[in-house]
């Protein structure tokens, strides 16, 4: 009887760590997702701070701003635009498209 009661006691207390331990696991990977999840709202502020910063960057009107000032270009006159025809088998052609009037 004493072997029967020593062998049930060690059962309730493996038992017990193995709920203690179950317990502990489960709070730390709540720790854990709580953890990733701010990361993921973070990731997302950023995402959209970057998004906005590559609308800004490449804006139309800014590339055309740099164009012109510091690299000194403009729009080319009607005379001056050429129509590149190209085809995988002949080689290259450029032909001055008509002058607008």
């Amino acid at each position: 009887m004493a072997r029967i009661n020593i062998f049930l006691l060690l059962l309730v207390v493996m038992c017990a760590l193995g709920a203690v331990n179950s317990n502990h696991r489960a709070r730390k990977l709540f720790t854990e997702l709580e953890a990733e999840q701010k990361r993921l709202r973070d990731l997302d502020v950023e995402w959209g701070q970057l998004q906005l910063e590559q609308s800004t960057w490449s804006g139309h009107a800014r590339i055309e701003k740099i164009a012109r000032e510091k690299l000194g270009m403009r729009t080319p006159l009607p005379g001056q635009v050429m129509l590149v025809e190209s085809s995988n088998d002949a080689p290259s052609k450029a032909t001055a498209l008509p002058k607008a009037d």
